[in-house]
């Protein structure tokens, strides 16, 4: 956000607290129950979002130095990420063009090749084939075409996205649709990866993106934990194109009134929750990002999810790593003792019959942007199929 959107948030934040409001969408919205059961549309998210989509990894401190690596396979898809020696990255299948081993497990740094553990293929950290076994063997099978299959990487504004299919296009600031201006003021080239957890949860992967849609639930499901640092059912919510921003306001927002509006530290007094459409939530929290990556598991009501921790400097000292440690253990504490159990039995009713749809109030704004676009992403792709 640049500063002058940084004030405007935080007037508006400051007058939803004076007048007891907050920022409301038209009217109500209905999203239907079967949006988080129905078998037939989760495998045609899956098609659409995750197996032929473009996907957010997380920041560029995931890979900082050249020859670090890593695998994600979240997506369904078997995707290894590479930071090259020239400081590019470059995205592949991970699987040997000789019979589909997988050629990396994990993550690693200082890596100079891949060598597939079945049959010793080696491919260079640009994905092409360098040496192979009893060569002679394989002449028609020339190098030159046998290298990694190639996925589109991007790198921008301190993040990076990848297109699960090697025919996959990634235009970011199309895909940002203006959120790129807000990702760009904060300065995520320069923070640092602390570490990322791995979560699986009994329920469908969009309820666990609508647990950041709104702070209507703070007061209610976290009493003791959330709701003594930020004031419940007050934000604001901007959207671009299907991605959208909310500012949520800390208990200390107050002492801004008594500073020259020059003199804000906005960040320090609000939270920034970004969803880049369609499953990756950004929390930006005065000195420190975290980010969210929502999959969808083999069934509606399963759920992978990675969440990670970036810091605005490498931990120098036992004090500074206790300080992370705390601060990370308090946030999955939270999610996983309050927010998800609730989502799970949630999932769990869905299936009961009590009703035909949920009902997102006109002060979820953003939870209804959210299912909309999903809907209309949904429908779109099924016209295009038709055509």
């Amino acid at each position: 956000m640049q500063r002058h959107e940084q004030i405007a948030e935080a007037r508006k934040l400051l007058a939803h607290l004076e007048n007891r409001t907050t920022d409301l969408a038209d009217t109500i919205y209905r999203n239907p129950v079967t949006d988080y059961t129905c078998p037939t549309q989760a495998e045609r998210e899956r098609a659409l979002f995750f197996r032929a989509g473009a996907i957010n990894i997380g920041l560029s401190a995931l890979l900082p130095n050249p020859g670090d690596w890593m695998t994600h396979d979240y997506s369904g898809v078997p995707i290894l990420v590479v930071r090259r020696p020239d400081g590019e990255l470059g995205a592949f299948l991970n699987a040997c063009r000789h019979r589909g081993a997988r050629v990396a497990e994990g993550r690693g740094s200082g890596e100079r090749d891949f060598r597939c553990p079945y049959h010793g293929w080696c491919y260079g950290l640009d994905g092409t084939l360098i040496a192979r076994p009893d060569e002679s063997s394989f002449v028609a099978a020339e190098r030159t075409a046998h290298g990694l299959r190639p996925l589109p990487v991007a790198e921008k504004y301190g993040m990076i996205w990848v297109a699960t299919s090697p025919a996959g296009r990634l235009e970011i600031d199309t895909l940002l649709s203006g959120l790129g201006d807000d990702l760009a003021a904060l300065g995520l080239d320069n923070y640092h990866h602390y570490e990322t957890r791995v979560l699986r949860r009994r329920m469908n992967w969009k309820l666990a993106i609508d647990t950041f849609g709104e702070t209507y639930h703070l007061q209610h499901l976290h009493p003791d934990t959330v709701d003594p640092l930020f004031f419940s059912n007050r934000a604001t919510f901007k959207a671009f194109g299907p991605n959208h921003r909310m500012l949520g306001a800390r208990r200390t927002i107050d002492e801004l009134r008594s500073l020259p509006e020059n003199e804000w530290d906005v960040f320090d007094k609000t939270v920034v929750i970004c969803v880049l459409f369609p499953n990756t939530v950004f929390t930006y929290q005065r000195d420190h990002v975290e980010t969210w990556h929502m999959f969808p598991g083999a069934t509606p009501d399963d759920t992978v999810m990675y969440v990670s921790l970036y810091i605005p400097g490498p931990v120098t000292s036992p004090k500074a790593k206790e300080h992370w440690d705390k601060n990370f253990d308090l946030l999955m504490a939270t999610v996983e003792n309050e927010d998800f159990p609730t989502c799970e039995g949630m999932q769990r009713g869905f299936y009961s019959g009590a009703q035909d749809s949920i009902v997102f109030g006109r002060n979820e704004p953003a939870l209804q942007h959210f299912h909309r676009n999903i809907t209309a992403a949904l429908a779109q792709a099924e016209r295009a199929a038709a055509e």
